[in-house]
């Protein structure tokens, strides 16, 4: 496998001023500060031009600030001129809110999706990595459905790209660890309260950091050649364990599933396996191709098939944080002065 060097290339990331997008920046340009252009794309103003002070166009010539939403599709194919990848990292993401404003995450998390994929077939660009949820494997929430929809649309931009050099894959991973909105930060906060608030005492969920997945984003724009959706092999917590992590004195209330939530989360379903295949660090979900297509991938990437029956869940898998362990990543991730 090879890693590109980006710097004579140009790199657009939608959803820019999240915390993905954040921590793409900074690893870009601390291994190619002279990265021939990085468009931070979103709708935030005031996240601009406080990214803007952290990353300046004065220390960072190939930095670029693009106002605007994957809605507007006119004002996002401009936004493309002379990209060589993009990196789909815009989406809306609560699932409660979507259960409450399904149009409004069609809207970005679908229609904006295609205007993406249209976008960069006619404008030329290289490669094309889109961000997917764990959530979108069997969904049965209305955010889950959005962003299968989406995994779906990029996974077929591959068949209506024509002759132009482009390729479309996605990249589909579990709960960030302390990301915003996240629960490590919300029963940080509820710890003041002596008392923390779970949905299901059985819940699970996986875990990666915001480094992880931004090389896994890295890898797909090195390696990928089409129709993937890479799967990394990463951790489950218990939610119970995150309890103990954070406040274990604190008195447990437990309050009931949320629309649209899961017990256990899955990134792989029984009926994906039929068409997975295990490539080391991450497994790769395909179409359903031909067998010398098929025989193709396998050999690029030096993967075999799992086992039919196969599936992928934070309840099933076979490695888990423990208590210890989650101590450690809020210390590294949220507040270095953590302590029980």
């Amino acid at each position: 496998m090879k890693n590109i060097n980006f710097e004579d290339k140009s790199i657009l990331v939608t959803g820019g001023t999240g915390s993905f997008g954040q921590k793409f920046v900074e690893i870009i340009l601390s291994r190619f500060p002279n990265i021939k252009r990085l468009v931070i794309y979103s709708r935030d103003e005031l996240k601009q031009f406080e990214m803007s002070q952290k990353f300046p166009h004065s220390t960072y010539k190939g930095i670029r600030y693009f106002i605007g939403d994957i809605r507007d599709k006119d004002r996002f194919k401009r936004a493309c001129e002379g990209i060589d990848y993009i990196v789909h990292a815009a989406a809306l993401k609560q699932v409660p809110a979507a259960e409450y404003n399904p149009t409004e995450f069609i809207k970005t998390n679908i229609l904006g999706a295609e205007n993406v994929t249209e976008a960069a077939i006619d404008m030329d660009v290289k490669k094309v990595v889109a961000l997917s949820t764990d959530k979108a494997a069997a969904p049965i929430n209305l955010y889950g459905a959005t962003k299968l929809c989406s995994d779906k649309l990029f996974i077929a931009a591959n068949n209506m790209k024509g002759f132009r050099d482009i390729t479309f894959s996605v990249v589909r991973y579990g709960n960030v660890f302390g990301s915003r909105g996240s629960v490590i930060p919300f029963f940080l906060e509820k710890r003041k309260d002596g008392v923390i608030p779970v949905t299901h005492k059985e819940m699970t969920r996986f875990n990666i950091s915001l480094e992880e997945g931004v090389e896994m984003v890295l890898f797909a724009l090195s390696n990928s050649i089409g129709r993937e959706v890479f799967v990394p092999k990463i951790p489950s917590y218990r939610i119970l364990d995150v309890v103990e992590a954070v406040c274990p004195e604190c008195k447990i209330e437990e309050v009931g599933i949320r629309p649209g939530e899961k017990i256990h989360e899955e990134m792989i379903t029984i009926s994906d396996s039929v068409n997975t295949i295990d490539a080391g660090d991450y497994y790769i979900i395909l179409p359903p191709l031909k067998n010398e297509k098929y025989k193709k991938f396998l050999s690029y990437y030096n993967a075999k098939p799992v086992e039919i029956g196969f599936s992928y869940s934070s309840g099933n898998n076979k490695e888990w944080l423990t208590v210890k362990q989650i101590r450690e990543l809020i210390k590294q991730n949220l507040d270095d002065s953590f302590i029980v």
